[in-house]
């Protein structure tokens, strides 16, 4: 299984991953992240709906939902 990438214009490679976590109130929600290495819970894939996009002052990639 091979993990989504992204690199940034800085040339920092990122994956793609998600979690399940449980918010306060003890609703579960499902959210995505990006790290430097490959952990548990990488997607081979941008999940339908979404797009990355890089934040402007860091260049982190994000998860951003297609209008």
């Amino acid at each position: 299984m091979a993990a989504f990438s992204y690199t940034n214009k800085k040339g920092v490679q990122y994956f793609l991953h998600t979690k399940k976590v449980t918010l306060k109130n003890g609703r579960e929600q499902q959210i995505y992240y990006f790290a430097k290495d490959v952990r548990d819970g990488s997607l081979e894939e941008v999940p339908a709906g979404y797009k990355v996009v890089e934040t402007v002052r860091t260049g982190m990639p994000v998860l951003k939902r297609e209008a």
